[in-house]
């Protein structure tokens, strides 16, 4: 997910003060990894050199230090409707890691299947985990817990698939060597 798309979006909806961009960006998008201050003050740093959001008066008038709120500018909404209409691409690369590992297992070892069965054990647990989670999540996280879940399910399909076809992989690969 593109960050400073997630906050365009967050702060298209009003102007919002920095912290509270960090607590709904976590809240909503945050998953197993919320933003960290940094990550997002150096986000909302660059959309403001390019002129996507600006800076706008507190007019709230509070005994405290100043803060900065961020609204998003004229063009810093063009971008981002502009990407929210663009479709995502489906995977970038074919340049997939456990396939990486399974061609390198068959070469190093001469066999990938006990690799293959250490990370299918190891995407089960995790699919345990997001599935007991899921259990008490309200929708919006539901939902997002539904696409790991459904990730996770696609890597166990191809593993068990790639489990199958490994003599034949170990053939062609010597072949092509």
């Amino acid at each position: 997910m593109s960050t400073q798309f997630a906050l365009l979006g967050l702060i298209s909806t009003e102007p919002t003060y920095g912290y509270e961009l960090k607590k709904l960006y976590d809240c909503l998008f945050g998953g197993d990894k919320p933003i960290l201050p940094g990550q997002l003050y150096a986000v909302l740093g660059r959309l403001a050199r390019d002129a996507a959001i600006e800076k706008v008066a507190d007019t709230g008038a509070s005994a405290g230090p100043e803060r900065t709120r961020y609204a998003v500018t004229d063009l810093g909404n063009e971008r981002l409707l502009a990407w929210l209409d663009q479709p995502e691409p489906p995977a970038p690369t074919l340049q997939a890691t456990l396939y990486m590992k399974v061609v390198l297992a068959l070469m190093i070892h001469g066999d990938a299947a006990p690799f293959l069965r250490a990370q299918k054990s190891a995407h089960i647990a995790r699919m345990r985990e997001l599935i007991a989670r899921r259990r008490e999540a309200n929708l919006a996280e539901r939902i997002l817990l539904d696409n790991a879940i459904f990730h996770i399910e696609a890597d166990i399909r191809w593993m068990d698939m790639t489990a199958s076809r490994l003599t034949n992989l170990k053939e062609e690969l010597w072949t092509a060597m």
